[in-house]
């Protein structure tokens, strides 16, 4: 049976969802690489074609009204739809996929995925990654999106609406420099820790996600001193001496042995995480990314910490 004519236009639906995101037209236009005033065409055309009024103009952004959420909602299965249409097509051209895109947290960016890929081009050289680096939930957001094909976090909880396999598991370690009160060896009790300032990363990222629900339980509340955005930067700032910083016990195990960082126990606090694997429920996995997967889901031999 025909679609009743006119049809809604795809490009000018997903910007409207942009429109939605960002609160704001000139972002929008930004994000899809047009100009404001063609955005604003795009958004114009829609609503005539629907015969609705999508967007409420104000000086500080845009505002969809209730009718144009409504068309956000009911867009979303066409445009994911509308992904897996084009990743598909471009996948029969180019043969079975020999480029994968990958999205993963930073600590699993900086400490795991290099050996990873090296291990999947001994299997096949041809293959080409591309790897987008972000806090979990941006990892998450990106692998929602079809922006990537197979996506790595840290954290407690799966995304329901993806499906995910455990790969290994890691654990937080409180990290000072050498000169630290902490370095004495005494045992810091939990209240201790949260009494003081710490270097964290940004709320939103596998770390301070794990360190915020380990506390939780007890009462407690993490204090932030500084917040950095790579476990880099933040090993620096401790070494610096700007005070204690919570991390991957993977990221600080050089620093560790060379004597630049100090573990200091935590009596009454234990801060194990999952490393997943996360993936599209709609769209199957390219043969490289499932290639992938097995060789990281291998247990020890993945490089993850096995428990």
């Amino acid at each position: 049976m025909p679609l009743p004519q006119p049809l809604p236009d795809v490009a000018s639906l997903d910007l409207l969802r942009s429109v939605a995101d960002l609160g704001s037209i000139r972002q929008a236009a930004l994000l899809h690489n047009i100009s404001q005033p063609a955005a604003s065409t795009r958004i114009r055309s829609l609503e005539r074609t629907l015969g609705l009024q999508l967007l409420e103009r104000q000086s500080g952004g845009s505002r969809l009204t209730d009718e144009g959420a409504a068309i956000v909602q009911w867009s979303e299965v066409l445009l994911d739809a509308m992904r897996t249409l084009i990743s598909g097509t471009a996948a029969l051209r180019h043969g079975s996929g020999t480029h994968l895109r990958l999205a993963a947290s930073m600590t699993v960016a900086e400490y795991l995925v290099p050996s990873w890929l090296n291990r999947l081009r001994t299997l096949d050289p041809t293959i080409s990654v591309s790897l987008v680096m972000g806090n979990s939930e941006d990892v998450v957001e990106r692998v929602r999106r079809h922006r990537a094909d197979l996506g790595f976090v840290e954290g407690q909880r799966a995304p329901k609406d993806l499906s995910s396999r455990v790969i290994g598991h890691d654990d937080l370690v409180v990290i000072v420099a050498p000169s630290h009160e902490w370095a004495r060896g005494t045992t810091v009790t939990v209240k201790e820790l949260a009494a003081t300032p710490l270097i964290l990363r940004e709320t939103g990222s596998g770390t301070r996600e794990v360190l915020e629900a380990g506390l939780q339980p007890l009462g407690l509340q993490v204090t932030a001193l500084v917040e950095l955005g790579s476990t880099t930067a933040i090993k620096s700032a401790v070494q610096s001496g700007h005070g204690p910083a919570v991390v991957s016990r993977l990221a600080a195990t050089n620093e560790v042995e060379e004597g630049k960082l100090i573990i200091v126990p935590i009596e009454g606090l234990e801060l194990g995480r999952r490393i997943r694997a996360v993936w599209s429920k709609a769209v199957p996995l390219p043969p490289t990314a499932r290639t992938l997967l097995t060789l990281v889901a291998g247990g020890p031999r993945s490089g993850v910490l096995p428990r």
